[in-house]
């Protein structure tokens, strides 16, 4: 499989695709009910802009936060100026749309009415705005008991500006880098993520006209940006400048995944190539047809099958969790599997392995599940390859044994509202066998 057939194929399955339709019958049908309440105009669709990533155009597959403002008349607002008025601005809407889906979980969140429909997997964060003559908006704040001000149009005029000079190009690497997010658990907001990619095209202009032929040095050379990015709490959004806060460090992550575009550049054309790929980008980027092959024979049985959290679950990650190991054995101290690689302790067989949250931004109610990846030779000669994806031993914590020597991977999943929004991942190499 060639350059350009990994990234079409990664970028095809990258498309919103099927939802933009229930995306859009959603949108069109609170739009409707706030025009009925507002305007007392009845199937009324004006008034509403999507923001977000949705309305940059950046979106994929798996978005499950969809942001709308709706226009509100201006003669409301004087009405609703006082210290209590974003309150009591967002109370209405909730009403409003309570009223309309009478099933459906609706609240008021801080600055949005949060509309979670369940049955689509995605929930939509409505805005009430006053429009401005500059074309902002000022909308409700409720801890700052007051009207703020967002500029969304700067924000999508910036990246429809910068896509066009990039041949598409722009677009094309945001929802790359969206993937990378979902797939190495980094939590970094969209317009964090479309910001860090309009940078990286303003310093350089060598990927203006690339098509997906140079997209691994595409790959490579935007992971190399976001490694030497210097530590910030938060970024001027690209068009609007207006600062967007940073939730979490990426730069660690970001060199690793440098690393694995470099490797899977050097095997460019072998199996090797598409696996280092899969570690950057996810389940998006397509099998070889030998592997295809192998999962579609190998689906029906437990053992030698990896399983993947994409297959079970949306997977969104607006959340971190971390995960550590301790390590036992009687008569031993415990170590912590992490500072043992720090340092450079080896981890033998023979050892007790409980994994466990060390600290998670989730709040509750969530569960866990979590995959234990047993793979390569020794795995095989034992008839002892794992992959599933399993549920907690008990609250928090997975406990294992390390056995045989290799290269072993550990996996947790936050999984909250029918959703994956965080996930953390351990190497566990364990470098001698123990006899059974």
């Amino acid at each position: 499989m060639d350059t350009s057939e990994i990234f079409d194929g990664l970028l095809a399955n990258l498309k919103v695709g099927q939802k933009v339709a229930a995306i859009r019958a959603r949108r069109d049908e609170i739009t409707k009910a706030l025009n009925k309440d507002f305007r007392g105009k009845d199937a009324c669709v004006d008034y509403k802009l999507m923001i977000g990533s949705f309305g940059r155009h950046t979106a994929i597959k798996s978005i499950s936060d969809l942001d709308m403002i709706f226009i509100l008349p201006p003669g409301l607002r004087d009405g609703f100026s006082d210290a209590n008025g974003p309150r009591r601005m967002l109370e209405r809407v909730r009403n409003v749309l309570r009223a309309r889906y009478t099933n459906t979980d609706i609240r008021v969140d801080q600055c949005v009415v949060r509309v979670q429909f369940a049955s689509d997997a995605f929930k939509f964060e409505v805005q009430p705005v006053f429009e401005n003559p500059d074309g902002s908006f000022d909308y409700p704040d409720t801890k700052a008991d007051g009207w703020k001000t967002t500029k969304p149009r700067a924000e999508i005029a910036a990246t429809k500006e910068c896509n066009d000079r990039t041949s598409t190009n722009m677009r094309h690497l945001a929802r790359m880098a969206r993937a990378w997010k979902n797939a190495n658990g980094v939590n970094l907001g969209g317009l964090v993520i479309d910001t860090l990619v309009y940078n990286f095209f303003t310093q350089t202009d060598d990927y203006d006209s690339a098509n997906t032929a140079t997209f691994d040095l595409m790959s490579r050379d935007f992971f190399a940006f976001l490694m030497d990015e210097p530590e910030k709490d938060y970024y001027l959004a690209l068009g609007s400048r207006q600062r967007v806060y940073v939730k979490a460090k990426f730069q660690a992550k970001a060199k690793k995944a440098y690393n694995r575009c470099a490797s899977a550049i050097e095997n460019e054309g072998k199996t090797a190539s598409v696996k280092k790929w899969r570690e950057v980008f996810g389940t998006s980027v397509p099998l070889t047809v030998s592997e295809a092959v192998l999962k579609a024979s190998a689906s029906g049985l437990r053992t030698g099958t990896e399983e993947f959290i994409e297959d079970q679950y949306p997977v969104d990650i607006t959340e971190s969790v971390s995960i550590d190991c301790e390590v036992t054995q009687n008569g031993w101290r415990p170590l912590w599997l992490r500072a043992m690689g720090r340092v450079g302790v080896p981890l033998n067989a023979g050892k007790h392995l409980k994994f466990q949250v060390a600290s998670c931004t989730v709040s509750e109610p969530y569960t866990l599940q979590w995959k234990v990846l047993n793979q390569g030779p020794e795995a095989e000669r034992r008839n002892v390859i794992r992959g599933d994806i399993i549920d907690s031993t008990q609250p928090g914590i997975r406990k294992e044994s390390s056995i045989f020597r290799g290269e072993h991977i550990v996996e947790c999943y936050a999984i909250k509202d029918g959703i994956v929004v965080a996930r953390d991942r351990i190497d566990v190499p364990i470098t001698t066998t123990a006899d059974v």
